[in-house]
């Protein structure tokens, strides 16, 4: 469809406006005074608008004028931002990456490579976004996000990916300070955990199956959005249940949580970054090598 707006005339409009003139807009465009008012007057003819308004001295926008302008900045700078990302796809690099993240990490852990990237001065959009148990892998295998940080390999679906160890989530069985269990004496058994709901962090998997660990049979259940969620319904009484024993450092520290024995212990989990293996974008591939040897991340998984 022809439309007589074109970022040509969008840009002639600016200068005029920026440079007072017809004469400073040929100027700083690089054209004849004539090429400019040949411009201006096609466009009111095609749109059938007077633009400025020629009664005095000077040539002024009309209300009609100043709303294409200030309007039409919007798609002048539209249009050097896809000039300049097409550039940037052409050099290697990707208009935005979505990074997810198991819920067992804080989002925080990314805050110092996320810094550091921009420091590069490269316009990539980042997006993290939490995921859940095998909500994780499902994810990536369905191109929701381009790389996973925190990926177990319980729920890993077949496919071509890349992995690298982050280390081991080790977790611990608590309860909140004022819960019953909190005085109990020795190891719990099934029979003393099943008789009071378990916290449960919601499974984001649309297709993968989605993961339980740690819920026993027939015990009620209080299901939460994320690990944040689990840790406050645990700290208030309200369920019992595993966490990351990193993720309740403090908590366990100030005692609003409290670690309990269990006849079963639950091993730690393996977690990893995971990508596609053919996606090599720049932008996937320096968070790449930056994640795998992050001092925050290791740090955080340290036991202490």
């Amino acid at each position: 469809m022809h439309t007589a707006i074109t970022i040509d005339a969008l840009k002639v409009l600016d200068a005029i406006d920026r440079k007072g003139s017809f004469a400073g807009a040929a100027s700083e465009l690089f054209r004849v005074p004539s090429a400019i008012s040949y411009t201006v007057q096609k466009l009111e003819e095609d749109l059938n608008v007077s633009i400025f308004d020629r009664s005095g001295h000077k040539a002024v926008l009309t209300s009609a004028g100043r709303y294409l302008l200030e309007e039409g900045r919007s798609l002048l700078e539209a249009a050097e931002n896809l000039a300049h990302t097409t550039r940037q796809v052409a050099q290697g690099w990707e208009t935005r990456l979505r990074i997810g993240f198991n819920s067992l990490l804080p989002a925080e852990c990314l805050f110092p490579a996320i810094q550091d990237f921009h420091q590069l001065g490269v316009p990539v959009d980042v997006q993290i976004i939490e995921e859940v148990f095998a909500g994780a892998w499902d994810a990536l295998q369905s191109r929701r996000v381009d790389m996973v940080v925190g990926a177990d390999l319980l729920s890993k679906p077949a496919g071509a990916f890349a992995t690298k160890s982050l280390g081991e989530v080790p977790f611990v069985f608590a309860v909140g300070a004022e819960h019953p269990l909190a005085s109990e004496t020795g190891p719990l058994a099934e029979a003393d955990i099943a008789q009071y709901p378990a916290a449960v962090a919601a499974d984001t998997s649309r297709s993968l199956p989605p993961g339980h660990a740690g819920i026993f049979r027939l015990q009620r259940t209080l299901t939460v959005s994320n690990i944040d969620q689990k840790i406050l319904a645990q700290e208030a009484g309200l369920g019992v249940g595993w966490l990351p024993y990193p993720r309740i450092r403090e908590q366990l520290a100030r005692g609003s949580l409290i670690a309990k024995e269990t006849s079963e212990p639950r091993a730690a989990i393996s977690v990893h970054l995971a990508r596609h293996s053919e996606d090599k974008g720049k932008a996937l591939m320096w968070f790449w090598d930056r994640l795998s040897n992050d001092e925050t991340i290791h740090k955080w998984l340290q036991p202490e």
